[in-house]
């Protein structure tokens, strides 16, 4: 399952591939059109930062030259060195494959592999980069593959291999297919015409501009017209045929709206509209399943006004088949694919009428493809009044970016948050951090770690120190300006995330109290961009995945276990009393599957999914129940004890709902960050992206996880002396249930 990802890896991925797309048709996949003279031949290009590139005469598998990638003699803040090849997705089909020959040497610590990644206009759809495969140490020249679904919402195709860690890699001969062909004999892709439609390309013409200031029937009214186009775009046949650019038909409709005088008018203009995009040929009969877990709110289009409910209802009833141009199902998933939306990226500041659209696109995304709508638990309408007058109004880019966050932030989802372009707001919050990582414990901010070793010393703060002010600031004061702006499927995840954002600043230092063994301190700290400070450091930072604690105790730290490895560990798990399993991470692999059967003795149901549908938006209908093992007289019967607090998010919360269904498991700790099911990812105008939960995740009975998160039997929370001891008390805790103290 494609779960949200928050490695810094595939963070640098996304930034690489947004900031450099140069395309080619001479391809060069196999290295021969190489100067020596050459660091990358073209059209391959640069990701990461350190790595020497160079072609190789020398070392190569076929031909004349492969292509050299070599780590750096010094680590520090270098994470990977990766050649990528950008590629057109001007092609159909349903599977991509990419092979290539590799050859490595003294890869250590890290792992070399193939890289593919498949962008839409929404951002990354797929992506593999091998890291499950673990490869490492030296290998000869062997051929490898990769094969991805093909997105029909693809936009850019990259190709290439990457190099993690020490080492040196070749690699040589790349090929790529599509549904087992050449890619360049694939089907070519169909152009639409909404495709074609360039009419706004230099801005949405509406007249709204600086200063403009709405009435609140203005924008009430704009509202409704933000909702029936929404409505327009997922259930009209014409525009999922593709014959429509929704984006620009918005502002082709919004503009005599503006102009018109009172309702009768605009619904006279709507009216107009709605004939343009053609007659309805033909109606289905009514199609939401009486079982459904959420059905969509429509009552609305009877009061949509005198002419117009008889046409929105002829809508809702059309005839739609499977495909659509603006939204699929992920195959195999279902949760949404948001296709053929421009991010518009060279926008940093949109006109009022693209600011206008982010609003709309966003809200009507949520309206009718978020499984968790109801847990919003605010009349999405209502925020939708609320918002056109910020998205209208906003001044320049940080107020329209900060209106975005806000409304994100309304959607309660973990998963959700503000990337991409975030310039302005780096610079509304802070582009230096200081070196110390901050922790909510006991409800306060404590330092529990250093960022960077030296300059976190440097602050001669310790871990057990709680923060008292910043910057003349109480912490209350600071967590309800920052709470609006800190998305977060619950109150204990807003804080998880606003905690590295506290010691933020555009100055050089920050004023600070902290309070130390009850005496209150002064002090001033350094901050650093970061380049200096990277607040990922300490991420999945364990040294093993796999240890023994004491004679009998099995520890498991799921941030490096690989499936790989299970073989070779599992003759010891067997020998142990007991065995931890700390989730207090984000696991590197999906063990669901493969570790989870060692526990149970037969097979037991675990979850069920909601997934939406796109002939009826706004429906979501339950799954079968998954279930988890097999008859298994040899499971492993000693007791397990799964660890989870805050760091549980999504991949971490579906594993340990899997491990919980064994009866020897008993989950402690505390609160998981209440974000679970394969993530969508939505761009807005101005190249901003974000992401939502895009499957409901439910246990067999029903039960919430989203929001709740996983409940532990047993509550274990840090304390602040034992922070400032040093102590882990939840895996304290965890070894007295083992040894029956």
């Amino acid at each position: 399952m494609r779960y949200f990802l928050t490695t810094t890896l595939c963070t640098l991925f996304m930034g690489a591939a947004l900031a450099q797309q140069p395309s080619s048709t001479d391809f060069n996949l196999n290295f021969e059109k190489t100067r020596i003279a050459d660091k990358l031949p073209a059209p391959w290009m640069e990701w990461g930062k350190g790595y020497k590139f160079s072609p190789d005469t020398t070392e190569k598998y076929q031909g004349k030259a492969s292509l050299r990638i070599q780590s750096p003699e010094v680590m520090d803040n270098i994470q990977f060195g990766s050649a990528a090849n950008p590629l057109s997705a001007d092609y159909s089909g349903k599977e991509i494959e990419l092979r290539g020959y590799m050859k490595f040497r003294d890869v250590g610590k890290g792992f070399a592999g193939l890289m593919m990644r498949i962008d839409g206009k929404s951002g990354m759809l797929q992506f593999n980069n091998m890291q499950g495969e673990n490869l490492r140490g030296t290998q000869d020249w062997k051929q490898y593959s990769i094969k991805l679904p093909y997105p029909t919402g693809a936009d850019k195709i990259y190709i290439g291999a990457l190099l993690v860690g020490p080492g040196t890699l070749w690699v040589d001969q790349f090929e790529l297919f599509i549904d087992g062909k050449p890619f360049t004999e694939a089907p070519p892709k169909k152009i639409y015409p909404a495709e074609l439609d360039q009419e706004f390309n230099g801005g949405s013409k509406l007249a709204l501009g600086p200063g403009y200031q709405l009435s609140k029937e203005q924008a009430t009214s704009l509202a409704r017209l933000g909702r029936i186009w929404g409505f327009v775009k997922y259930h009209h046949p014409a525009v999922a045929d593709g014959n429509f650019n929704m984006d620009y038909e918005l502002f082709r409709v919004a503009a005599p709206y503006l102009a018109a005088k009172n309702d009768a008018e605009r619904q006279q203009v709507i009216g107009q509209w709605l004939n343009k995009l053609g007659p309805i040929r033909e109606l289905s009969p009514e199609t939401i399943p009486a079982d459904a877990v959420i059905k969509p709110d429509l009552a609305w289009l009877a009061k949509s006004g005198n002419a117009l409910p008889t046409r929105l209802d002829s809508i809702r009833r059309a005839a739609r088949a499977n495909e659509h141009y603006y939204i699929a199902s992920y195959i195999d998933v279902g949760n949404p694919e948001f296709k053929n939306e421009n991010p518009y990226t060279a926008m940093a500041y949109p006109d009022a009428g693209f600011r206008l659209l982010s609003l709309f696109r966003y809200w009507n995304m949520i309206e009718y493809f978020f499984p968790y709508k109801p847990l919003i638990r605010e009349d999405w309408y209502a925020v939708l009044e609320e918002f056109v007058p910020r998205f209208v109004t906003a001044a320049d880019e940080t107020e329209y970016q900060l209106a975005a966050l806000a409304l994100i932030a309304k959607v309660k989802d973990s998963h959700a948050n503000l990337y991409g372009n975030r310039e302005a707001l780096d610079k509304y919050f802070g582009k230096n951090f200081a070196p110390v990582e901050l922790r909510f414990i006991e409800g306060k901010p404590v330092v529990v770690n250093y960022y960077n070793a030296q300059l976190g010393q440097q602050t001669g703060l310790r871990p057990g120190d709680v923060i008292e002010t910043i910057n003349g600031k109480g912490i209350k004061q600071i967590v309800a300006e920052k709470k609006p702006y800190t998305p977060g499927s619950n109150s204990v995840m807003q804080l998880k995330t606003m905690a590295p954002n506290l010691l933020r600043s555009n100055d050089s230092t920050v004023a600070i109290t902290f309070k130390r063994a009850g005496k209150v301190q002064k002090a001033n700290i350094s901050v650093y961009p970061p380049s200096k400070v990277d607040i990922y450091a300490n991420y999945n930072r364990k040294d093993t995945c796999f240890k023994m604690i004491g004679q009998d105790v099995a520890y498991i730290f799921p941030g490096k276990f690989k499936n790989a490895y299970l073989p070779a560990l599992t003759p010891q798990i067997e020998k142990s009393k007991g065995m931890i399993v700390d989730m207090r991470c984000y696991p590197s692999d999906f063990m669901v599957f493969s570790f989870g059967p060692l526990l149970l003795p037969e097979a037991k149901p675990f979850a069920k999914f909601t997934v939406g549908n796109v002939k009826t938006p706004g429906v979501f209908t339950w799954t079968p129940e998954l279930k988890l093992g097999k008859t298994n007289p040899d499971h492993y019967k000693g007791k397990v004890i799964v660890i989870v607090n805050e760091n549980s998010v999504s991949l971490s919360e579906y594993t340990t709902m899997a491990l919980a269904a064994a009866p020897n498991v008993t989950v402690i700790g505390s609160t998981t960050a209440g974000a679970d099911g394969d993530i969508s990812h939505i761009v807005l105008p101005g190249g901003l992206r974000t992401s939502i939960s895009g499957i409901g995740v439910y246990y067999p009975d029903g039960r919430e996880t989203q929001q709740i998160g996983i409940v532990p039997q047993v509550e274990v929370k840090p304390t602040i002396q034992g922070i400032a001891d040093g102590r882990d008390e939840p895996l304290e805790k965890a070894l007295q249930l083992i040894h029956g103290k």
